[in-house]
């Protein structure tokens, strides 16, 4: 595994940095496709696609645009490289959101307004950000004549919200060729700061993903009146099922990349962390261990563990009727080579009366953090913020890259965004009032282009 803190040489620095043009436009740019209201499931992508046609065009830049339904549209771009030797690197994002009402934001949430050196509105995280970046990127490459180390094809995708099944599905499953001579790829899920202390920022960089595995329960039982004993009541069954297995305890797994970054977390701030007390079920000595590394903590919370959390529950129809069946749905996640154990694990909590069928069931996905590529997205995080440090890191959700994964192309999480210490990032997520600030955007173009001119 790179560290990486460390120089490596060969993975050189932009010669030719961003233009302020660039950087200036990148936050017109993602005001623009902000005001495109591309909400899942309620609206398509067609629109803002042609617009993303048009800004590549403007610079010179040849795309096509592919249809998978009517309106849900992607745009694949290639930009050549100096040495056709290499493999290409793909830079995807998605341009359809989550819906947004708009009596709960501050500002309407596709307005794309400015306030408070924030550009606001539904996406502007997730992810029109890094599709700004991308094209304001793009076109600066365009407009210099610039070359970048390999060449980059860029994907502005449909449908990611909804699992990507009008968008990086459907296009590795019919349209493979757009992603020809492609080995590596970055994406969402990774490449953003987080405040380590006062001064210092930690930046994941995703090179793993929890997989998804959720599921439906149904318990079947004896009908009957509502006023009668009944020791076969599917309702109480389904409830007691779900009770066992929201309140149960996941072990915790410290897979490569979490283990990594507990490590560089505990080095920075100078303290020990007992790992192979991380590796017990005594909870109480866990959570010791973990409150040294203070809020980092909390922050990875999410990815020491499998989780299955109870989200929906349906049955009857009238409150003097104890229906046959009840459903349920429950959110499951694994680590990489968990999978099996959280199966395992929903059986053995299930009563006999209730079963599972899978509503969507996805790989884990995770790779070696190494190699040229690695060590040029440090690089580039470095040279834009010396009081930064890249770090492994493992997603908690799932992204387009697990579609590209199925191509045999290595996957990684990477934006290039740096945030305020007091910005509450991941609570923006398909949260209210949803921004992005103006300074992160224009880093992320710095960020970007070093990045391309080194990998």
């Amino acid at each position: 595994m790179s560290n990486p803190d460390t120089p490596v040489p060969g993975a050189a620095l932009s010669t030719t940095p961003a233009s302020d043009e660039a950087q200036t436009e990148v936050v017109d740019l993602c005001a623009e496709l902000i005001r495109f209201d591309t909400s899942n499931p309620t609206s398509d992508e067609r629109a803002c696609a042609d617009w993303v046609v048009a800004r590549l065009s403007e610079a010179g830049i040849e795309s096509t645009l592919v249809e998978s339904a009517p309106g849900r549209a992607n745009v694949i771009a290639r930009i050549p490289g100096t040495d056709p030797t290499r493999g290409a690197l793909l830079v995807h994002g998605h341009l359809d959101v989550v819906p947004a009402d708009a009596t709960e934001w501050q500002v309407p949430p596709f307005s794309g307004e400015i306030h408070d050196g924030y550009l606001w509105g539904r996406g502007a995280i997730d992810m029109k950000d890094t599709v700004a970046v991308m094209l304001a990127t793009a076109r600066h490459f365009a407009r210099t004549g610039t070359r970048p180390a390999r060449e980059i094809v860029l994907a502005f995708l449909a449908d990611e919200e909804a699992g990507g099944k009008f968008g990086a599905h459907w296009l590795v499953e019919h349209r493979p060729e757009l992603f020809a001579g492609v080995t590596e790829a970055i994406g969402e899920g990774g490449g953003f700061s987080y405040a380590l202390d006062d001064t210092r920022r930690l930046y994941p960089i995703e090179n793993a993903q929890r997989g998804m595995a959720w599921m439906e329960l149904t318990a079947n039982g004896r009908a009957g009146h509502g006023s009668s004993p009944n020791d076969e009541n599917a309702v109480t069954d389904l409830a007691e099922s779900l009770t066992r297995i929201g309140r149960h305890s996941h072990p915790v797994r410290l897979i490569e990349p979490v283990r990594a970054l507990l490590a560089k977390a505990a080095e920075l701030l100078g303290v020990e962390i007992d790992f192979e007390v991380l590796g017990t079920l005594d909870q109480e000595a866990v959570d010791k261990e973990l409150a040294k590394l203070g809020h980092v903590a909390d922050f990875m919370q999410v990815v020491l563990r499998n989780s299955a959390n109870p989200t929906m529950f349906s049955a009857g129809y009238q409150t003097n009727v104890i229906p046959g069946k009840a459903t349920a749905r429950v959110d499951g996640r694994f680590l990489p080579g968990h999978e099996q154990e959280l199966i395992d694990t929903i059986d053995a909590l299930l009563l006999p009366s209730v079963s599972r069928q899978w509503v969507n069931h996805d790989i884990a996905m995770e790779t070696s953090f190494d190699g040229p590529l690695v060590d040029a997205m440090c690089a580039a995080v470095r040279a834009e913020d010396p009081d930064g440090h890249p770090v492994p890191y493992c997603n908690p959700g799932g992204t387009d890259a697990k579609a590209f994964t199925k191509l045999d192309i290595r996957c990684f999480g990477f934006k290039g965004l740096k945030l305020p210490h007091d910005l509450d990032y991941g609570r923006l997520f398909h949260g209210v009032d949803e921004r992005v600030p103006l300074e992160g955007l224009r880093f992320g173009v710095r960020v970007m282009t070093r990045l391309w001119q080194s990998c």
